[in-house]
């Protein structure tokens, strides 16, 4: 049996940008910059030298893992004691089939387990995520091998985009905001008057990731371009939506309205007139990351077109 000579190692610095130049040769569909690297790997709260790991032949990365288990509670989610995640996991194509792989894994696996970790999700981790789910079509040798080590494939997501040059709104997109207008409901760029309440809305009608979302976008200055608003006729928040969560003035997302306020087509007037808005800025191309079956029917509806599935897989330890 063929035998490697490599090491595994904790991370550390000084494997920065050849971790990356490998990430960027084995996950070519996934790109980084090595500040993005840090910003979602190394200076994550609860980032944890013993939880990542680099195989090293010589003085050369050839394989790396990030794994995470929450040492500080993430908004109403807590700390999700018997939860982890493998962020990442790749190795160098000329080490595939050599069991190295496997050996990170388990590594981190075991790890995991020592810190009272029950169940193990692959990406999702919230919030900084580099993939909502495993894509098993741009890398199909990733799912052969979760699949051998126990992980278990659950629900899809969907990536959607969308050509925005020569958009503008439809007559029926005009005769929906003009009968929404006409039941009372106003439709506004974001104003800081309705900061609080936005915040306040985010959080009881979607959770505290939606609130952090429109907060980051208010701490920048830059809620009053990306965020718009639906107002009923009280002159209280019915619905929002937004992009640029990430700091890319092309993500959309997220969108929302009030549970009691769903049956105006508040949702769809809302993401025509950011589509608008996005073109009249000269942004001629949507997209965002992640939403389910019933959100791809909704925005499907609306023009747009997936062009990334990934698959939820996790494992029970």
């Amino acid at each position: 049996m063929y035998t490697i000579i490599v090491e595994i190692t904790c991370y550390c610095q000084d494997f920065e940008s050849q971790v990356v130049e490998l990430w960027n040769k084995v996950l070519w569909t996934d790109p980084i910059t090595i500040g993005k690297f840090r910003r979602q790997a190394l200076f994550d709260d609860n980032f944890d030298p013993a939880l990542c790991s680099v195989a090293v032949k010589g003085d050369m990365p050839v394989g790396f893992i990030l794994a995470t288990k929450r040492k500080f509670p993430y908004l109403e989610r807590g700390l999700e004691p018997e939860r982890g995640w493998i962020n990442v996991l790749f190795v160098d194509e000329g080490f595939h089939r050599k069991g190295l792989g496997t050996k990170l894994l388990l590594c981190a696996e075991e790890r995991l387990a020592e810190l009272g970790v029950k169940n193990i999700t692959f990406g999702a981790y919230s919030p900084n995520y580099f993939f909502p789910g495993l894509d098993c079509v741009n890398y199909p040798p990733a799912k052969f091998f979760f699949d051998k080590h126990g992980y278990k494939a659950g629900e899809e997501a969907y990536s959607m985009k969308k050509d925005l040059h020569g958009f503008f709104l439809s007559k029926e997109a005009l005769a929906k905001k003009t009968e929404a207008e006409k039941k009372g409901y106003t439709f506004i760029n974001f104003n800081y008057r309705y900061a609080l309440e936005l915040l306040e809305f985010a959080k009881t009608e979607f959770g505290g990731g939606w609130k952090r979302n429109a907060l980051i976008s208010m701490q920048n200055n830059l809620a009053s371009d990306c965020i718009l608003l639906a107002l009923n006729k009280d002159g209280k928040i019915a619905g929002f939506c937004m992009r640029m969560i990430d700091g890319n003035p092309l993500r959309f997302g997220p969108i929302g309205v009030a549970e009691s306020e769903r049956n105006a087509g508040l949702g769809g007037i809302l993401f025509d007139l950011m589509q608008a808005e996005m073109a009249k800025r000269g942004l001629y191309s949507l997209f965002f990351l992640s939403t389910d079956m019933p959100g791809r029917r909704f925005y499907e509806r609306h023009g747009l077109s997936v062009f990334r599935t990934f698959t939820d897989y996790r494992k029970e330890l």
